[in-house]
């Protein structure tokens, strides 16, 4: 055998298809156009409790229900759309909701220049209570007592706040749903108290606080 066929070929390397990036509306890119995993939260300790994946539409059909800590795997867009149809004129209107959120996000970009998933998380930092109030009872008479509310708690009452400043800024009004979101979640983004979300936290840590 000679010295030209003893030399072994060059291996072609195979590309890895893990490597590749995710495609539109799969994994980490929320609406196929922002990509949730250059979003930080500030806040530790409600960080585990705030999931942005989603396939798609957010739209879960409710496999998360009725399961210990369920929400915690359910992206923080399909539950801020779910709180959208809480009640009112938007009840029952997934389409509606998860239309006008995409339409959120895009504003909210266009408006700060930033990933708009980061400016929902901030809002969402800013809107979570860390006291509550809790009342007990000695025997015929009950007085309140401070709490701290625990973190699936407080991105749930962040979320519920947040969704609910939206939904009732719409009442006799001529702005949409699209254009109350964005007001809600920049002003609660920036800790403003004329936020629903952010005056609702500042009421019930300052109730609190009386009651420590």
């Amino acid at each position: 055998m000679s010295e030209e066929e003893s030399i072994e070929t060059p291996v072609q390397e195979v590309e890895n298809p893990v490597n590749k990036a995710p495609i539109a509306g799969i994994g980490t890119l929320v609406f196929g156009k922002w990509d949730a995993t250059e979003v930080t939260c500030d806040d530790p300790g409600i960080a585990p409790y705030i999931n942005l994946t989603t396939i798609g539409v957010p739209l879960s059909g409710g496999v998360h229900a009725n399961q210990w800590f369920g929400k915690q795997r359910l992206s923080l867009i399909e539950r801020f759309t779910n709180g959208l149809m809480r009640r009112g004129p938007n009840s029952g209107k997934k389409g509606a909701t998860v239309s006008a959120m995409n339409q959120a996000l895009d504003k909210i970009h266009d408006r700060t220049g930033e990933n708009p998933l980061q400016v929902l998380i901030n809002a969402v930092v800013n809107s979570a209570p860390c006291e509550g109030i809790t009342r007990i009872r000695f025997g015929a008479t009950s007085q309140p007592k401070a709490v701290d509310v625990s973190p699936s708690r407080r991105v749930d009452i962040a979320v519920r706040n947040l969704t609910k400043g939206a939904t009732s800024a719409t009442v006799k009004s001529k702005r949409d749903l699209t254009q109350c979101i964005v007001n809600e979640v920049l002003k609660a983004a920036e800790g403003d108290v004329s936020s629903f979300a952010v005056s609702k936290r500042e009421e019930t840590e300052r109730i609190a606080a009386s009651a420590r």
